[in-house]
């Protein structure tokens, strides 16, 4: 079991691909705390979870907290501590697509909730639970990004603003604590077929935009990333077959993520998988700019 006797958290553990990622972590021996809104929810999962146990001395357990409030990620961090008295894992799941609509048009609260939710928790969820992973000098962060950090998604912008910040607060950290032995990457898990989809398909085609509506319905229909393949990436990171990997954006469905302990240094050396601007000579263009 690759994370055997490890503690993980897994904010938005409750449902679609934060279930899936708890589970997984269960089924190898890691003793998982999940939070989510729905308080009957929450218990409804750790129900779930118990029962893909290996062995009872794995806790499992679930609160709930919303991320987006003031105390929500101290709380969450403090009674994980409260149970086991360190954290070595934690995934930042939690999210979602939240203000639909042209810059002009959308909702401006909206927008600034999809933000904390997606942002300024995952920064909250960091800063709580660095120290004590900097005391052990051991930690692994997961911090959920995807396609909307690597290209405009006209009229979900808060979402795409949102997740291009998420990874380069992972680089940032990433940089921050070189020398801890803490890794923090970020994924793309794919495009997947969760309640985020059926978000955009409620929204309609007059708010989210006609081509983006369409490739939704596509997805809809076609089924999507499988969940699995994002989860396999999750346990890579959060197993010791990625230690040295950190400060990347990795895309689970189309990079070759199993095979970068081959070239760790050539990897850690380099600018790959991480965000850049792109200049004319990038593009073999001599240009004077």
């Amino acid at each position: 079991m690759k994370l055997k006797d490890k503690v993980a958290i897994v904010t938005g553990g409750t449902r679609g691909f934060g279930f899936a990622v708890a589970q997984r972590f269960v089924e190898e021996g890691a003793s998982v705390i999940i939070c989510g809104r729905d308080e009957k929810l929450v218990q409804i999962t750790v129900d779930k979870l118990l029962k893909k146990r290996n062995n009872t001395s794995q806790i499992v357990a679930g609160f709930p907290i919303d991320l987006a409030s003031y105390y929500g990620a101290k709380i969450l961090v403090e009674k994980t501590l409260d149970l086991f008295g360190r954290i070595d894992i934690l995934v930042n799941n939690a999210g979602i697509y939240g203000a639909k609509g042209g810059i002009d048009k959308v909702n401006v609260d909206d927008w600034v909730n999809t933000i904390n939710t997606n942002l300024i928790s995952v920064f909250k969820m960091c800063h709580h639970t660095l120290p004590y992973m900097k005391e052990r000098n051991y930690g692994k962060i997961i911090n959920l990004s995807g396609g909307g950090a690597t290209f405009p998604l006209p009229n979900i912008s808060a979402y795409a603003c949102s997740k291009a910040a998420v990874v380069r607060l992972t680089e940032t950290m990433a940089a921050e604590c070189k020398g801890y032995w803490i890794e923090i990457n970020a994924i793309a898990p794919g495009a997947l077929n969760t309640r985020l989809l059926d978000e955009i398909l409620d929204a309609g085609e007059s708010v989210v935009g006609k081509e983006f509506y369409e490739k939704s319905i596509k997805q809809k229909k076609e089924g999507g990333t499988p969940l699995d393949i994002g989860v396999d990436l999750c346990l890579f990171l959060a197993s010791d077959d990625s230690n040295g990997i950190s400060g990347k954006l990795l895309s689970a469905q189309w990079d070759k993520w199993g095979e970068l302990p081959l070239h760790i240094e050539e990897l850690m050396d380099s600018d790959i998988y991480t965000l850049k601007r792109i200049v004319a000579k990038d593009r073999g263009k001599d240009w004077d700019v």
